[in-house]
């Protein structure tokens, strides 16, 4: 072989699966797959986005949109993502759990951009938090780490209460079963029982409040995940009606009538998925990027809800609120 036809040879095969998709498209294209319905917490698209600006990518001018919703029925991913695949998408972002395994199942090659309430290593996307490898990098908020931190600050508003529930989405396992663990082992420091409820489906939660007073559930611990994010309001709606204390992880919920709130800001988590989206565009690899973690936790208190409850809220709760709500 000729030196020229082997340099030639070489550079083809050093070609980025990124720069090589880059040849059948006048601009990148985002496959953006989501378990979300398409109306769905527009903020967090909105967040990614603005990731994407700070890298020098803005939608219609230097990258385009492939949108992939499942309108929260999960089974509907897999051919979902095998679609976007198929279209030979640049890179898939941002995608929250459920999306990231049923991506990282539909191929091996395209970039994959994660926004995951859990642990990454854990849930299998990646295979450590340093050096990810494989095609999978992201952002975690980790919270399931901070359920259990939800439970404490329910406990410390209604001390009397000893039976607690907890909500979680039987359609994401991996996450609902992490946090589960780490719930019921926090509540039997704490000397509490804690009974468990799944809820996928609108209908199913208005029947769940429905019944928690007669269940004498105390209070109620809502796990993180994208349905329950996407309800915010009608779950705070629900809780006020029932007249139950509830605690969720996104602030939103708290400004909606929600009681409190704790857990890493989910709009920050998604800027950060478009920086990184931004990066693995410009040429860096997947592999190379280690998993952020979403250090932003924030506690938000609204204090006439916690009125209308008949609950103090004790002075050295309110003190450590990043915003109480009057």
């Amino acid at each position: 072989m000729r030196r020229r036809e082997f340099i030639t040879l070489l550079g083809g095969a050093m070609i980025s699966p990124v720069a090589a998709r880059a040849e059948h498209h006048p601009i990148p294209v985002i496959g953006v797959l989501s378990s979300r319905g398409a109306s769905d917490a527009p903020q967090l698209l909105d967040a990614f986005r603005r990731g994407l600006k700070e890298g020098g990518f803005v939608e219609g001018q230097n990258v385009a949109f492939e949108y992939r919703f499942a309108e929260n029925h999960n089974e509907r991913l897999p051919a979902l993502a095998t679609d976007l695949v198929a279209r030979g998408v640049t890179i898939i972002a941002p995608v929250p759990t459920p999306a990231a395994l049923a991506a990282k199942a539909a191929t091996t090659t395209i970039p994959i951009v994660f926004s995951t309430a859990g642990d990454p290593v854990q849930l299998g996307l990646v295979v450590s938090l340093n050096r990810p490898g494989g095609n999978l990098t992201g952002v975690t908020q980790l919270a399931a780490t901070v359920a259990p931190k939800r439970l404490e600050l329910l406990h410390e508003l209604i001390p009397t209460a000893r039976t607690l529930g907890l909500l979680v989405n039987p359609s994401n396992p991996g996450l609902a079963d992490a946090t589960a663990v780490g719930v019921q082992s926090a509540a039997q420091g704490f000397g509490l029982e804690i009974r468990v409820f799944k809820a996928d489906a609108d209908f199913q939660l208005e029947g769940l409040f429905g019944g928690l007073n007669q269940l004498r559930i105390g209070g109620l611990v809502i796990g993180g995940d994208p349905f329950f994010t996407a309800r915010q309001e009608h779950l705070a709606e629900l809780a006020n009606r029932y007249a139950i204390p509830t605690v969720y992880e996104d602030h939103e919920f708290t400004q909606a009538g929600g009681l409190v709130s704790y857990g890493g800001s989910l709009v920050e988590a998604y800027r950060l998925t478009g920086v990184y989206a931004a990066r693995i565009l410009k040429g860096e690899r997947p592999a190379d990027l280690p998993v952020q973690q979403s250090t932003k936790v924030e506690l938000y208190i609204n204090l006439k809800t916690a009125k209308s409850l008949g609950i103090t809220v004790p002075i050295t709760l309110l003190g450590r609120a990043d915003e109480v709500i009057e």
